[in-house]
């Protein structure tokens, strides 16, 4: 696996979208026997806690210092340096419980603690265990579960420790010696001893069980209650551990009681009855465990959902500026800079933003490389001198954190990367989740790339302007709805607006009245041989000045290389310079189309959606096509396979006589009616790629017959486009 690049963030596995429903179908097999459900309702009886809250992890930690002391002083048997250093290691661990407001809640529980321990010293000798269990529980009945076994354990540690400072002072201190006499301690040196393993594994499970009831209690009560699944189905299993783990205590206490304070040795059935109880708390512990888990995830869960209300809040209100929704939804903490500038390789934070209009590039890691060049050369053009166009680019990808991060991964981010100019987030890990949630609800993103346009102020004023930046480049500046209208409003079909300077020869094309202009597309290569000496045939012939560009055709990208290089290397026409303004000639006529859908227009009342529509599907059919127009004049004449070709010839024929004669364009079209009647055959293919929210309505109506057109579904696969 590939190392994460920053290792302050993590790149979290993706939870449930309804965590609350899969916690809740989710099985944690319950360790709770058939004998524990016979007492469950002992137990439960004896909890009436009062909601008082006691801080227990001091206590614990004190505790836990006990038993540590104990076992490392002995396994290193230097009892003298262990007291040398008493003192500060004491301060260290647990000097936060022994003063200020911690101190106060040991005092509180002392008397407690010392009830407990007489409990289980006086009455574990050839007592009930079981009643000697629910004698502690009934005692603690005011406490929650987890100072409930904290409190047993501090009991027990108690006796612990006063036993083990007798045996381990006994060699050098006169008094510790004489209480060792007449206890009748036995001179045991380490805890290794076999005799010790058992209650020591009791022991670390007994410290484990006492932490994981105290994460339940720490679980933050505004993400999650008693109500919520994962924590209404742990109550009896937090009660039955809470059961055995003081009865264990119980168990331990005895084992101290009746062996090392009258100078015996463990049998093997009290260290079998030990191994026992710690293997049932292993399995009690595990369970636990499991249950944490879940409920961390309902948490975070619960967390997400509150940023992805905020961020929907956010997007909703008015801003003094586009910090805070900018912050919120790229990278809300301030630990690091998240930005980062590859061409300087600046690392930045958001604040680099600040009052500029933004463009969001929002996509997953599939090449893009097509977008890039558009937004490359635009924001490019942008950048120089004084043209008023202040806004800046930020790529945001969006990664399944479903999937392992691997080297592969990161080769194709870093990739991406580099071919950016403009700022992009330094790693995919840093957007959140609830990010990447609103990204795909609100937004619509799910796998085609998303440019969302933000003013100054952080409101978002489009969400997708891709569209608008491949029709109008830079002139949409400032990327609002209102500026894409304004522009549509003031545009009429020509050939100017079809062509976009995309060679740059097109605008003294353009600015010369006497020269024409004919695109042609397909990918049947006798067929362009044959147009484009037709069209040069009659034109040279007639004195019609015509220029031959090939378009290509969209979605073939290794076919249209290959007719590219034979177009050039015979001379039958101009080509554009590379597959990818083939790819954005196609698809800026896409986008028209998609514009003219989402506003309700038609082929009946809209010229440039009829025209934009006849042109897709020409390319969606098998033959080749020809579009032929001049300058800025709205007249342009299309045709497709044998009829544009036979077109031309009859036109030649016709003005044999006669050199440039007038209306060249007019005279073809008439042509060209004759030869196609309206109610003759025809087969219009129009193909479409699926864009989510493009608002594509579920009836097209035929460019050339009015007609509505027959609806397929077409799954493809173009490796190498």
């Amino acid at each position: 696996m590939a190392t994460n690049p920053n290792p302050q963030i993590s790149i979290p596995q993706v939870l449930s979208k309804n965590l609350s429903l899969t916690v809740s179908s989710r099985v944690v097999t319950s360790s709770v026997s058939a004998d524990d459900t016979k007492i469950l309702k002992q137990i439960q009886a004896s909890h009436a806690h009062d909601a008082r809250e006691v801080d227990v992890k001091p206590i614990l930690d004190v505790i836990e210092d006990i038993f540590q002391r104990a076992k490392t002083s002995i396994l290193a048997d230097l009892i003298v340096d262990g007291a040398q250093d008493l003192g500060d290691v004491q301060e260290a661990k647990i000097g936060g419980a022994t003063t200020g407001p911690k101190a106060n809640t040991l005092d509180a529980l002392a008397a407690t603690i010392q009830k407990v321990c007489c409990e289980f010293t006086c009455k574990c000798t050839g007592g009930d265990a079981h009643a000697s269990t629910m004698a502690i529980l009934e005692m603690l009945g005011n406490y929650s579960w987890d100072a409930k076994v904290v409190i047993a354990l501090a009991a027990f540690a108690v006796t612990y420790g006063e036993l083990w400072l007798v045996i381990l002072l006994s060699d050098t201190n006169p008094l510790a010696r004489s209480i060792a006499v007449l206890k009748q301690t036995p001179e045991i040196k380490g805890v290794l001893n076999p005799q010790f393993a058992p209650l020591n594994d009791l022991i670390k499970v007994m410290v484990d069980v006492a932490k994981a009831l105290i994460e339940f209690r720490l679980l933050p009560s505004k993400y999650i209650s008693s109500d919520d699944a994962p924590l209404a189905t742990s109550v009896n299993q937090i009660a039955i551990t809470t059961y055995w783990t003081i009865r264990s205590v119980v168990a331990a206490g005895a084992q101290i009681a009746t062996n090392f304070g009258i100078g015996g040795t463990t049998s093997a059935t009290e260290a079998w009855d030990l191994s026992s109880l710690a293997h049932k708390g292993t399995s009690l512990h595990d369970n636990l465990v499991q249950r944490l888990r879940i409920c961390y995830e309902f948490v975070e869960e619960k967390k997400r959902e509150e940023a992805f209300d905020n961020l929907v809040h956010l997007s909703k209100m008015p801003q003094k500026d586009n910090m805070r929704f900018l912050k919120t939804l790229i990278y809300a903490r301030q630990d690091i800079q998240p930005l980062v500038e590859i061409t300087s390789r600046k690392r930045l934070h958001i604040d680099v933003l600040r009052g500029k209009t933004v463009l969001l590039l929002i996509s997953d890691l599939d090449a893009i490389e097509e977008e890039l060049i558009v937004l490359d050369k635009m924001y490019k053009e942008a950048k120089k001198g004084q043209n008023g166009l202040e806004y800046e680019i930020v790529w945001l990808p969006v990664v399944d954190r479903a999937i392992t991060w691997t080297k592969e991964h990161e080769t194709k981010f870093k990739e991406l990367q580099y071919k950016m100019s403009w700022y992009t987030l330094f790693h995919p890990s840093l957007l959140d989740v609830a990010s990447i949630r609103f990204i795909k609800e609100v937004w619509g993103f799910a796998k085609n790339p998303i440019v969302v346009s933000l003013d100054s102020s952080g409101t978002v004023v489009s969400k997708n302007v891709l569209h608008m930046i491949l029709i109008w480049g830079n002139s949409a500046y400032p990327f609002t709805t209102a500026k894409d209208e304004e522009l549509w409003k003031e545009q009429t079909w020509n050939l100017d607006f079809v062509v976009d300077a995309i060679l740059p020869e097109f605008p003294k094309w353009i600015s010369q009245a006497d020269t024409h202009i004919c695109l042609f597309g397909g990918e049947d290569i006798a067929w362009i041989r044959k147009f484009t000496t037709t069209m040069k045939q009659h034109s040279s012939k007639l004195g019609i000045k015509m220029e031959l560009v090939y378009v290509g055709k969209h979605n073939a990208k290794e076919a249209v290389k290959r007719i590219i290089e034979v177009i050039n290397s015979e001379k039958l026409a101009h080509t554009l310079p590379d597959v990818n303004q083939v790819w954005h000639f196609w698809t800026r006529l896409e986008s028209m189309l998609y514009w003219k859908m989402h506003h309700g227009k038609n082929v009946e009342s809209d010229t440039i959606f009829k025209e934009v529509m006849s042109v897709l599907s020409f390319d969606g059919g098998d033959q080749g096509w020809g579009f032929i127009g001049s300058g800025s004049k709205t007249e342009i004449v299309k045709g497709k396979g044998e009829v544009i070709i036979e077109s031309v010839s009859q036109f030649g024929k016709l003005a044999e006589d006669k050199r440039n004669p007038a209306g060249f364009l007019d005279t073809l079209q008439d042509i060209m009616q004759t030869m196609v009647k309206p109610s003759s055959h025809h087969c219009n293919r129009l193909v479409l790629p699926a864009i989510e929210g493009a608002g594509v309505p579920t009836v097209v109506n035929c460019a050339d017959c009015g007609r509505p057109m027959g609806k397929y579904f077409l799954y493809r696969c173009c490796t190498g486009y």
